[in-house]
């Protein structure tokens, strides 16, 4: 069987019973609800290590304990997503061990993979907490992170969805799931291109460069990303689009043009060599600073 004809239509939720998780499950059920597809609720559960001595088996009474706990989790977890969506299908998985292992493993078979994170931290980089982390640096499918302070509100509930393009092919998949998740969603999608004056080459040393110029640039990056657009329209005609083409950092223009929205979509290239550097420096910082939930989408590894 080919990896496609396996994959389950169907969004899956990490469930730790924290409020980020909790925010995490509305958000999920909402989401598998607009598409239609069945909601997974996921939950591990570990023996803590000091809970006995080496080379000791703990009680098979610890391990129940644990377990109940964890199915209790699931429960409160499936009273949330019943409020935000009551017809939602919903089932769930509990394991024992890491839940970075549990859900790297459900992301091969799933739409999407939804995930809490505090977002509280005073280390730049450590923001993200090292289950989420792992998770969108390795999972073979995308991830959403919503913050434990992506509240959904009255402005950004039928915000857009924005999404980071910059002509790769990560990008154009990123692209084709946030024409895909605003279809599912009736929302608008806004397409976000920067670009930095480094990037252009002025007329020649000694002349100033004129807004003329500039106009040029910016007119020229807009007709290549309306070509660029055009195979997304074909299949997503009823989406409708806009466009922002920024002279700016995308960390700050994707943080701005998130500004009430739905979700953020961006493609993480991840080419570095070490397992913690698989995310691009744009996502891991944007998903510190994005004012909304944000999915990263990841090249098929």
């Amino acid at each position: 069987m080919t990896k496609e004809m396996t994959k389950e239509d169907i969004v899956i939720v990490a469930v730790d019973g924290s409020p980020a998780s909790e925010r995490a499950v509305r958000w999920a059920a909402n989401t598998a609800t607009k598409r239609g597809i069945p909601l997974r609720l996921a939950a591990s559960y570990t023996m803590p290590q000091f809970l006995y001595a080496e080379g000791m088996m703990p009680p098979q009474e610890l391990f129940d304990d644990l377990q109940r706990e964890t199915i209790a989790k699931v429960d409160a977890a499936r009273e949330i997503a019943l409020e935000v969506a009551p017809d939602l299908k919903i089932g769930h998985a509990v394991a024992e061990g890491s839940p970075i292992d549990m859900l790297l493993e459900m992301s091969k078979d799933a739409t999407m993979i939804v995930m809490g994170s505090r977002g509280l931290g005073g280390l730049s980089g450590m923001v993200l907490g090292s289950v989420s982390g792992a998770v969108v640096s390795h999972a073979s499918c995308p991830v959403v992170v919503v913050r434990e302070d992506n509240s959904v509100t009255e402005e950004n509930k039928y915000g857009p969805v924005v999404v980071g393009v910059d002509g790769s092919d990560v990008s154009k998949k990123a692209t084709a799931v946030a024409f895909e998740e605003a279809a599912a969603r009736g929302a608008e999608l806004v397409a976000v291109h920067t670009w930095m004056d480094t990037q252009v080459q002025g007329p020649g040393a000694g002349f100033t460069v004129t807004d003329d110029y500039w106009e040029a640039v910016q007119q020229e990056k807009s007709e290549l990303l309306d070509t660029y657009l055009e195979e997304f329209r074909e299949t997503h005609g009823d989406v409708k689009v806009r466009k922002i083409i920024a002279r700016d950092r995308p960390v700050r223009a994707l943080t701005e043009a998130a500004e009430g929205a739905q979700l953020l979509v961006t493609g993480s290239h991840g080419r570095g060599g070490f397992k913690g550097m698989l995310l691009g420096s744009t996502s891991r910082a944007l998903l510190q600073s994005a004012p909304c939930p944000m999915m990263v989408v990841r090249p098929e590894s």
